[in-house]
């Protein structure tokens, strides 16, 4: 993960331990709880700490997984103390989260794996998915890319007005049509216009309802197709936006998403409200999909790429304020 430390600074750093606060309290609060007095790692310590990750949200499979890989380390090295044991937790938490291809993995600043590089967001109304393209557009923007965005959540008047206000917010422009346009139509105008621009990163907005997976399966095809049509590898991304806050919910639009296309990244917003951030975990790990992206707060720069050694340094770093 040298590629992302590098491009981490102290500024992403306080904005994380921010965001992370509340979910931070709660899970190392539980953490201490199920070590204290303790001198060695036994099984009720083991049996504490289950109950400690569980109830932060990290989801059963995701802890049994934690759980195990630890006592394994355990069985070797008999006098492994609770000490230690914070630091084994923290590796064993780091391992469970998967990285994204080294192929596809980018920073706002840095070059983008194809031009345009096409991002196709999607994800459920209210989940912040209309803000979390606004703050996309920003930040790469303020890294100097040239920015496209594309408004395919056609059946919603407001995500269309919502994503028109934040292109002029942001200053970049904006492809849409009438609400109830077809939304393949929408974003094969976006690729077009992208391609014929030279823009660097086209993002479009799609997919804001779940009611009927098989129809959301049909429009995702769909305009995976037109989009192909272009630029035949597009899009390189199918970004899911989940609200963290919405805890285990998250984990059952995950499953509905991933059933219906093939979601490549992940991006988790509204951390900073929420002691659930310990869902960014059971996500990244049952799915086997990268975190590229987790909201920390209202201002644009609080979309921070994800760096899993930084996200879980700050959940067990007490000193931070």
């Amino acid at each position: 993960m040298g590629f992302f430390g590098k491009l981490f600074g102290k500024k992403e750093k306080e904005s994380l331990d921010q965001g992370l606060q509340k979910t931070k309290e709660g899970f190392l609060s539980k953490i201490t709880k199920a070590i204290a007095g303790k001198s060695s790692v036994d099984d009720e310590v083991l049996d504490n700490l289950e109950e400690a990750l569980v109830s932060a949200d990290v989801g059963i499979d995701t802890t049994v997984q934690i759980i195990s890989r630890i006592e394994k380390r355990v069985a070797k090295d008999k006098y492994l103390n609770t000490g230690e044991l914070n630091r084994l937790l923290q590796e064993e938490i780091e391992a469970v989260l998967v990285d994204a291809d080294q192929a596809s993995s980018y920073t706002f600043s840095s070059e983008m794996p194809a031009k345009p590089y096409v991002i196709l967001v999607v994800g459920v109304n209210g989940v912040g998915k209309t803000t979390t393209i606004g703050k996309l557009a920003y930040n790469f923007k303020k890294a100097g890319k040239s920015v496209l965005l594309g408004a395919a959540d056609t059946f919603r008047a407001a995500a269309v007005d919502q994503l028109t206000i934040w292109s002029e917010r942001v200053g970049v422009p904006i492809v849409k049509q009438p609400m109830g346009s077809d939304p393949a139509s929408v974003a094969f105008d976006t690729v077009q216009a992208g391609v014929a621009r030279g823009a660097d990163v086209v993002i479009i907005d799609t997919a804001g309802r779940l009611h009927n997976k098989a129809h959301l399966m049909d429009e995702l095809s769909k305009i995976k197709r037109v989009v192909q049509k272009h630029i035949p590898e597009a899009p390189h991304e199918v970004l899911l936006v989940l609200d963290g806050s919405t805890g285990q919910n998250a984990l059952e639009q995950a499953k509905h998403f991933t059933a219906a296309t093939d979601v490549s990244a992940l991006a988790i917003t509204k951390l900073d409200g929420t002691a659930k951030g310990g869902v960014v975990l059971a996500i990244a790990n049952q799915f086997r999909i990268p975190v590229k992206f987790i909201g920390v707060g209202e201002k644009m720069e609080d979309l921070l790429v994800f760096d899993k050694h930084e996200f879980v340094d700050s959940l067990f770093n007490i000193e931070n304020k």
